[in-house]
């Protein structure tokens, strides 16, 4: 389809620090294994996507996530002819910055950070792990990951302008990523509206009748399984419901981008990056049913009294941990203490919580709370 718009390793502008090639891995899965062998992917296992551990051994965790990512982002790049492995690449190092507690723990410590005249933002931490936390290699901080992929964790889910500083200068601010970056964005969306639905499903905050009388499709859709299964189970019908609206979304996903890509009339990489606005989109249809399913789930499930309670929670514990080990950095563990030499107390404690996993960071919190 737009296989003319495929990123291509002899456009790739290579890695910070000069390797030779290796025998029988391209770049692209290189830098995937670089990123699947990091601890910080390892780590994803433990934290949380949107329902903590414990009620539940069947919700998504943040790695889960990230799989499930890489599944729908890597069948749009084969379908579109794009380059699928740089696309599977950036899909599974889209979220390892994130810290615990998902979004919660995210503006928590940024919050933090404000506080202490700096910032974070889960995409920038991501390109601080590959670049220099990551300690892999005699020869180099970080994982030395190409410059495209690099790009895209920066990129994948919105626009470098000169306003963010020089820190993000080399990544040719003020211009679009490769069209397979700006798959990662509706690809994450996807996955986890879906996945969303059914974990709220799980956990009794949805119900079909909810879901059916908020999202017409899925009303459309729950006629035709109760009368194709009868006899099935409604957990069962659910599921037959949740397929087929991934499919939907991801068949929409598809045709929105080609009919983008067409009418921009691009016909290189270049093109794509001058372009006025990105290329990957869904169809109207896609979109709107896209945004009953957002708005179903911003009103039962993320703006529910249960999840507010563990938000606002985890919020004070990470506020509490932060405030303790900038006044006792002699807690922080031996190897982030090494880093207060380069950097001030406060990044190397947010680098520390950013890190943990929740069980981690919940053990560490009662060891130095009591």
């Amino acid at each position: 389809m737009l296989s003319y718009l495929r990123l291509t390793l002899d456009q790739a502008r290579g890695r910070k620090y000069p390797e030779p090639p290796h025998p029988y891995r391209n770049d692209y899965r290189r830098d995937r294994d670089r990123v699947i062998h990091s601890r910080a992917f390892r780590r994803l296992e433990g934290k949380t996507q949107v329902f903590a551990a414990g009620l539940s051994d069947h919700f998504r965790n943040r790695l889960t996530h990230t799989l499930e990512v890489a599944q729908i982002a890597r069948t749009a790049a084969s379908v579109l002819q794009l380059n699928e492995e740089f696309t599977e690449t950036l899909a599974l190092a889209h979220d390892i910055g994130h810290p615990p507690f998902a979004h919660a723990g995210e503006d928590e410590l940024d919050r933090q950070m404000r506080q202490r005249g700096a910032r974070f933002e889960h995409n920038l931490h991501s390109l601080r792990l590959v670049d220099r936390l990551e300690q892999r290699y005699a020869r180099f901080d970080g994982l030395n990951l190409t410059f495209e992929v690099r790009e895209g964790i920066v990129k994948h889910s919105r626009e470098v302008t000169d306003a963010d500083g020089p820190d993000l200068l080399e990544f040719l601010p003020n211009r679009k990523p490769p069209l397979e970056a700006q798959l990662l964005d509706l690809a994450d969306e996807i996955a986890y509206n879906t996945a969303d639905l059914d974990d709220a499903y799980s956990a009794g905050l949805i119900t079909i009748d909810d879901a059916a009388a908020a999202v017409p499709y899925i009303g459309d859709r729950r006629e035709e399984v109760d009368t194709m299964f009868p006899g099935a189970s409604e957990r069962l019908r659910f599921q037959e419901i949740q397929r087929s609206l991934i499919n939907e979304l991801v068949g929409g996903f598809i045709h929105g981008t080609v009919n983008q890509a067409r009418a921009a009339n691009v016909r290189t990489v270049e093109d794509i990056r001058s372009a006025p606005r990105r290329l990957a989109a869904m169809t109207p249809e896609t979109a709107e049913l896209n945004r009953q399913l957002k708005t179903l789930l911003s009103k039962r499930v993320y703006q529910s009294a249960w999840l507010n309670e563990e938000r606002t929670l985890a919020a004070r514990k990470i506020a509490y941990l932060f405030e303790y080990l900038c006044e006792r950095p002699e807690h922080i563990s031996a190897g982030f203490r090494e880093q207060l030499d380069d950097a001030p107390i406060h990044r190397v404690v947010c680098d520390y919580i950013a890190g943990m996993t929740d069980g981690f960071f919940l053990k560490t919190y009662e060891a130095l709370a009591n």
